[in-house]
């Protein structure tokens, strides 16, 4: 799990959003006390712990709430007291569960397998998302440039992107391949510097579901929230809900895997408990659909299943037992394609996508300009007529458009090639050669079969040329 730790207390507190207000006794913990005396049974039973400061730490309430439920516990006889258990730092209390609080215990465990920290409710859930939403975060035309500052993009497509990126609705890029779709989607969900939270689970009719995801959410290290060695819980801590995670707003990408199943709750048999779908894991932050029309799915089907969410701004959720409930909708939506626009998607859903942005290939100067960025930042000469060289021999050679990802590529490819032949980083026609033939898998045989004049059989290759990409150079 990747943690970003931020030096200085202002900084965080700059960029951070509301906290969710921790709870001071058990009734404020927002879930029924006989799910978290479950809780703190199952986080005894399955980790061996016998102290209130451990039990504390994976539960993530504060020592004043556990020790209220292990009062609870020692009430019903569940558990039983040990005494004080003593280190060189503090005494503490110690707890052991009882032969009736096994028992309990591996009931419960039956019931829901998931130990860990405590769930929030559906209303807390709500509340914190209404604190943090993408749309209270600004990001202006100096951030903007500067973003973009490492990448060849021309002013008017910066105009174009910057309402989008404000106004919290969706967004569609397209254009032909190779132009920096991906790209451009990852530039702007890593715009967004606040600091926000994400609830470790949540808890529906009993039921909980696991929100946070250490391969989506990158966490930063909250100076407040820290514990010290000996697990003793800072008084800081005790300002913190520890079972909220300080995260940078989240980036979700999904492309062709994408199906209508992982944007629904995803049940567990054998743990019961319900793992969060993509686009809830991306709450507060980008979700980026890739390659869409490439999905297994029909393109109207999945595009269907984003009508409400995009439209109310909420999407509604179902668990197993027919129980519905309404969860905020609350990230920029970013659709990307290489397929014309109007191929897979009907007009009425065109309609609901207020951005639309058209990502071409480059022309000449910008071409340039990314070979001459590319040499200065690796440390190769650059010279004025590699550029012409490779987008004349790249569209008549190799029949092939010019796109933003070439230069890039052919740069890397000559370097790789410098390092086998233990030659000074260069770049002469035999590297860019061998570069551009990398580009294209298209034998020289098949390049003079295209050239073959027009009603070639249909196991051609003039044949198969009706049935390219749209984005094609047309000759």
């Amino acid at each position: 799990m990747a943690v970003e730790n931020l030096s200085a207390r202002d900084d965080f507190s700059s960029r951070m959003c509301d906290r969710p207000p921790p709870p001071r006794t058990v009734g404020e913990v927002g879930i029924s006390l006989n799910n978290l005396i479950g809780l703190a049974l199952k986080a005894m039973y399955v980790n061996g712990l016998d102290r209130p400061s451990d039990i504390s730490r994976i539960i993530k309430l504060n020592n004043a709430i556990t020790m209220t439920l292990l009062d609870e516990l020692k009430e019903r006889a569940l558990v039983e007291n040990l005494g004080r258990a003593t280190t060189s730092e503090h005494s503490e209390l110690r707890f052991a569960l009882t032969g009736k609080g096994r028992e309990w215990a591996i009931e419960a465990l039956g019931q829901s397998q998931y130990v860990g920290p405590a769930p929030v409710s559906l209303d807390a859930y709500h509340a914190q998302i209404g604190r943090q939403r993408i749309n209270l975060e600004h990001v202006g035309p100096e951030a903007l440039k500067a973003s973009f500052s490492d990448l060849v993009v021309p002013e008017r497509l910066v105009r174009r992107l910057g309402p989008a990126i404000n106004s919290e609705r969706s967004m569609l890029l397209y254009g032909p391949p190779g132009n920096g779709k991906t790209t451009i989607a990852e530039v702007i969900g890593d715009l967004f510097k606040q600091i926000i939270h994400i609830p470790h689970a949540i808890e529906v009719e009993g039921t909980v579901i696991k929100l946070f995801d250490p391969t989506i959410h990158k966490v930063v290290e909250d100076p407040d929230a820290t514990e010290t060695l000996s697990a003793k819980v800072s008084v800081r801590v005790e300002d913190v809900d520890r079972r909220w995670v300080a995260c940078r707003r989240p980036i979700v990408m999904t492309g062709g895997e994408l199906t209508l199943e992982m944007l629904d709750l995803s049940f567990n048999p054998y743990a019961r408990f319900y793992e969060a779908p993509l686009h809830m894991k991306a709450i507060g932050g980008t979700y980026l659909v890739d390659d869409l029309g490439r999905q297994i799915v029909r393109p109207e089907d999945l595009l269907n299943r984003w009508i409400t969410p995009m439209e109310k701004r909420v999407d509604f959720l179902t668990l197993n037992t027919g129980k519905t409930f309404l969860v905020p909708f609350d990230e920029l939506l970013i659709f990307s394609t290489n397929l014309l626009p109007e191929d897979i998607m009907d007009p009425a859903f065109l309609r609901r996508i207020p951005y639309k942005v058209e990502l071409n290939a480059p022309g000449m100067e910008e071409y340039r300009q990314l070979f001459q960025m590319l040499c200065a930042k690796h440390g190769l000469p650059f010279e004025d007529w590699i550029p012409g060289y490779c987008a004349e021999k790249l569209q008549t050679t190799f029949e092939q458009p010019l796109a933003f990802y070439q230069p890039r590529f052919i740069v890397e490819q000559c370097i790789a090639s410098c390092k086998y032949l233990d030659l000074p980083l260069a770049m002469d026609r035999d590297l860019l050669d061998d570069a551009m033939e990398n580009l294209s898998a298209k034998s020289e045989t098949a390049r003079e079969a295209v050239h073959e004049p027009a009603g070639g059989a249909p196991g051609s290759h003039t044949h198969a040329k009706a049935i390219q990409s749209p984005y094609a150079p047309q000759r």
